[in-house]
């Protein structure tokens, strides 16, 4: 087997136990609250906190991995996760379990963070589509997984063994990935780790984030959502002040957002998530409270997303190896559209037929974006910065998720009491909603799915206006062409430290192309 799909497979693992968590806890959180006593907001941050821990630092692990070597963090990662899993099966309170959730989040962050990387490393650069379409097929089938397992788990088992499960899978890909992973020296420049960049920036996001979180859940006129959100900008003002003035190596390489197609594919990630993470929540809240459904059933529907996604994944990833991601990207992101103009005239005697066809369709859009748009970050970034370059992807991402959360929420609270909504989210909902509630349930989410449409078209725009990224096809680097790269930019770096060089003492003569054949196309 080629090295490459060694690689695959590795991440694979790690995109696999991702994908499941991602739903099976959801449908969990009903036998969670019951058997340790906690209450419905308890068991919203036994949700949230995974998503904070793994946004706020998946920049930060990123360029971690970028210093030390993908293999080690990437094998860090599993460990982590594996232990916060175990914590979590053995949890004694709901606080408790929100701690080790956050655990579970770090060790997430570390996988997300190198995921890509790995993959960008292992494959050339005309082949990185077809590697990101293939991982649709991963997170396609561990959603169902999630949710046929979860049902099995929660009808027949404890809760506990949703978390449980992670140990052995955790393991054989930890022990797979330490025999599998090539361990190459991928920081180019030094092992400088700039800890007040790198501190700023997770508090201020972190802050910015907690704010949001905790005014959907409290009140936005809590003294806690007041003063998170209003330290936050001044925080990453700092974060940013720090890196363009002070730092001698920064967190995030600011020539990247030079690049157009970096920069916009990133801005058009973050716009789609903002419109589209929260969709399936509310199609969630909707086949609960308008259709009656339990949230175990209500989940079913989610399956022809996921094997729409998983169908189209692969053929768009080669489509865009050949033509680019920007026609691919932005035909996903239209039909995805055109999904939100539909959802916004659910009724309450909508076939449950016709909301599984539009999820499909739902999951041909997810299926032609997210491949192509992930490929055109990649492609745009050096091989130096592949760490941080999937850190800035997955944290625009997940901000965007958390935005699109508060969004949806505040638009829907606003029309119905927020207890009905908590229990809509647990899944401890019976019956359907009065029919007061249900008018206005429909119409705030019609609200909702209408902002998100105009968020996915401004998404549209900057997907077409990137440009096209370079897929020039790249040998994977060999050991020797490794060691004379480093050495001569290692030499580089020493004589550019120096203030008291002689300009032709900086002078370099770059290798030739058959020497370095992944070399970074530009420094700082």
């Amino acid at each position: 087997m080629e090295y490459k799909w060694k690689a695959f497979s590795v991440t694979s693992i790690g995109s696999l136990m991702a994908a499941v968590d991602s739903t099976i806890v959801l449908l969990a959180l009903v036998p969670m609250a019951e058997e340790l006593k906690s209450d419905y907001v308890t068991m919203v941050w036994v949700v949230v906190a995974y998503i904070l821990a793994n946004t706020a630092l998946v920049l930060s692990l990123g360029r971690l991995a970028d210093i030390y070597g993908r293999k080690r963090m990437y094998n860090v990662g599993f460990v982590v996760f594996i232990l916060g899993s175990a914590l979590c099966g053995f949890a004694a309170s709901g606080l408790t379990l929100v701690g080790f959730r956050a655990i579970q989040g770090i060790g997430a962050a570390l996988l997300a963070a190198n995921s890509f990387a790995i993959l960008s490393e292992a494959f050339p650069g005309n082949e990185r589509g077809k590697a990101f379409g293939a991982n649709s097929i991963v997170w396609g089938s561990g959603v169902v997984v999630g949710i046929v397992l979860g049902g099995l788990i929660i009808t027949y088992t404890s809760w506990r063994l949703i978390f449980l499960i992670n140990l052995p899978i955790g393991a054989f890909g930890t022990i797979w990935a330490y025999r599998t992973l090539k361990e190459n020296r991928t920081n180019l420049t030094s092992r400088y780790i700039d800890l007040p960049a790198t501190v700023s920036f997770t508090i201020g996001l972190l802050a910015l984030m907690l704010g949001v979180t905790w005014g959907i859940i409290y009140s936005w006129n809590d003294p806690v959502t007041l003063l998170s959100i209003a330290l936050s900008p001044f925080i990453l003002a700092f974060f940013v002040y720090w890196e363009t003035k002070r730092s001698r190596d920064p967190v995030i390489d600011f020539v990247l957002l030079r690049n157009r197609v970096f920069t916009l594919s990133l801005t058009t990630a973050m716009l789609q998530s903002v419109a589209l993470f929260s969709v399936d929540f509310l199609l969630l809240f909707y086949l609960e409270g308008i259709s009656g459904l339990s949230v175990l059933t209500a989940s079913y529907l989610i399956i022809p997303m996921a094997v729409a996604l998983s169908l189209v994944g692969p053929f768009a990833g080669r489509l865009s190896d050949r033509f680019g991601a920007r026609i691919i990207a932005s035909l996903g992101l239209t039909i995805q559209v055109a999904v939100l103009l539909l959802l916004r005239e659910l009724t309450t005697t909508t076939p449950l037929i016709q909301i599984g066809m539009i999820e499909a369709i739902y999951g041909i859009g997810g299926g032609l974006f997210w491949p192509a748009n992930t490929s055109a970050i990649m492609a745009s970034s050096p091989p130096a910065r592949y760490g941080v370059s999937s850190g800035m992807m997955n944290t625009f991402r997940n901000t965007g998720m958390v935005m699109s959360f508060a969004l949806t929420l505040t638009a829907i609270t606003g029309v119905i009491p927020t207890s009905i909504i908590f229990q809509l989210f647990i899944g401890t909902f019976s019956g359907t909603l009065a029919p007061d509630y249900a008018s206005a349930y429909l119409s705030g989410q019609s609200y909702a799915f209408g902002i998100s449409a105009v968020l996915l078209i401004a998404s549209v725009l900057f997907s077409l206006v990137r440009g096209k990224e370079s897929r020039q096809a790249v040998a994977v680097e060999t050991p020797a062409r490794a060691a004379a790269r480093i050495r001569l930019e290692d030499r580089f770096m020493l004589e550019a430290s120096n203030p008291h060089s002689k300009p032709q003492q900086r002078a370099v003569s770059q290798p030739s192309p058959t020497d370095t054949a992944t070399a970074p196309t530009h420094r700082n």
